[in-house]
């Protein structure tokens, strides 16, 4: 089934419109993340709304949340409201786990950019500094 005027998707044209492969999509649907709905022929298909909580499984698991705490958070949200205060705990732990992780790579950033800094400066002949890596890596808390 193709895509049609009331927005339902074959397995294929879902897979291109949330951007993962179909043995992907039957992955989540085996881990319980997704349920597809399924034509009288049992043939899977989606509809647009389908495509939304894709998306945002997808920026979950953008976040380093895995597969088991993805899993969790839609049994969660299955049970209803009563399970918010769960699912804002496991929300609030990710966070706190991924800016963890996202400052480790600012930190990354800034190294690089600096990196190239120096080689651009070097390049153009603004500084004629020498390379001393050992003094670098101390500008940054490194140690070696």
């Amino acid at each position: 089934m193709t895509t049609t005027t009331d927005s339902t998707y074959s397995i294929g044209d879902f897979a291109k419109a949330v951007g993962l492969t179909a043995p992907t999509l039957r992955y989540y649907e085996a881990q319980g993340l997704i349920e597809p709905h399924r034509s009288t022929n049992g043939r899977r298909y989606y509809q647009e709304n389908d495509v939304n909580w894709v998306k945002f499984l997808l920026h979950l698991k953008g976040t380093g949340m895995s597969i088991s705490e993805l899993k969790q958070y839609v049994l969660w949200r299955a049970e209803g409201d009563e399970t918010i205060p769960q699912r804002l705990a496991l929300l609030q732990k990710v966070k706190a786990d991924f800016l963890v992780q996202f400052n480790e790579v600012q930190h990354h950033l800034q190294i690089l950019n600096d990196k190239i800094n120096w080689y651009e400066e070097k390049e153009a002949g603004v500084t004629d500094d020498p390379e001393d890596f050992a003094t670098y890596l101390k500008r940054f808390g490194h140690h070696e």
